[in-house]
């Protein structure tokens, strides 16, 4: 009788893993992920080595992604928002803390980026690191040496001043439709404090912007990719990694266009996309083999080798292509490194008087 009623329950278990079909039961991690930010080699890999489905959604601004989490029921299991929103939405209640014990990947990560990357998840809880890089300047050089007579860019200046940026309103402008990227850099520019929110200097960031905007194209998280690349701009004020593949596919397409990248004396604001698990994800167990696959050393270097930014896990920069590893716009030297900063999360009320300034930039009125 015991070894009857283990054979049935046995056989019970085995049944439960088929569906009605006959089929085994899929597993699946829905993810959801900023555009042109993986080499999809990486998620068929990844599916052949566990079996495991996944569905893959992108966004191109943290405000789509933190709309979707703070209404719940998102669906999706592995997200990656930027850490001065992740912040904020950790403290909401989004968010679920990692099983570490399901994550030995992680002692691939490399202190410089976790030390930074605790400012926004204190004990890094909750997140892992994705990628990290810059906010500057990529530019057609030919374009901008006809326009401005120089063919490097080294200042905010070229960006914030009116007079320089009115002689390249014809040749095209965009900027990334980000505030929290674009207004810190604008008091980074008047020597304000970039962390700010102080509605005097918010306001002075806006009065600087609206001086601008009648000479900028477009504000888009994505499309100035594609726009540099094909000659269609000479200027965007975007994130490092998109400005080299930008770069990359103008090489590509041998039209002769070049595409440079600075980040301007003044300052650029050091961002971190983080890897993290909403409260009510649906496949938590499959989550965690997702993110902890994607910190295998070779798999985040095959990452960052694609999408050309610089990623938060040391023991990976062994398989980082050399060129990428030793271009300090991608892996900032020390000099580099005490130019940047970062930007910490808007309380309520500030992030209020920041989409009002935002909305007002934005349409020009």
């Amino acid at each position: 009788m015991i070894r009857k009623a283990f054979w049935l329950s046995a056989t019970s278990a085995f049944l439960a893993l088929f569906t009605v079909g006959g089929h085994a039961e899929d597993r699946v991690v829905n993810v959801f992920n900023w555009s042109d930010y993986i080499d999809s080699s990486i998620i068929d890999d990844f599916t052949k080595k566990t079996g495991i489905k996944v569905v893959y959604d992108t966004f191109d601004s943290n405000e789509i992604l933190e709309t979707k989490l703070l209404a719940g029921g998102s669906g999706y299991d592995v997200v990656v928002p930027s850490g001065n929103f992740l912040a904020r939405q950790i403290q909401a209640g989004v968010f679920q803390k990692l099983d570490k014990s399901k994550l030995p990947n992680i002692s691939n990560m490399w202190d410089t980026v976790t030390e930074r990357t605790a400012k926004y998840d204190p004990s890094n809880e909750y997140s892992v690191n994705y990628m990290w890089g810059t906010v500057g300047i990529g530019y057609n050089i030919k374009k901008v040496q006809a326009a401005l007579g120089t063919d490097k860019i080294d200042s905010w200046d070229v960006f914030f001043n009116p007079d320089s940026l009115a002689k390249l309103k014809d040749c095209g402008v965009y900027v990334l439709d980000s505030p929290a990227d674009i207004i810190p850099a604008a008091l980074k520019y008047l020597n304000l404090d970039p962390n700010s929110t102080s509605p005097d200097d918010i306001a002075k960031a806006e009065e600087t912007l609206l001086k601008v905007r009648p000479y900028i194209r477009k504000f888009h998280s994505s499309e100035y990719i594609n726009a540099l690349a094909n000659g269609d701009i000479c200027l965007a004020v975007g994130w490092s990694g998109d400005v080299f593949q930008a770069r990359n596919r103008a090489v590509e397409a041998k039209q002769g266009v070049e595409i440079g990248y600075s980040v301007p004396k003044e300052g650029a604001q050091m961002w971190f996309d983080q890897m993290a698990i909403p409260a009510d994800a649906p496949h938590v167990a499959e989550a965690l083999e997702f993110i902890n696959y994607m910190m295998t050393p070779e798999v985040i270097a095959k990452s960052s080798n694609y999408v050309l930014y610089a990623n938060g896990n040391k023991t990976s920069q062994q398989f980082v292509d050399k060129a990428l590893l030793d271009d300090p716009a991608v892996y900032p030297d020390a000099a580099t490194l005490q130019k940047l900063y970062t930007v910490s999360p808007y309380d309520p009320k500030t992030q209020r008087v920041i989409t009002r300034t935002w909305t007002k930039i934005v349409t020009g009125q």
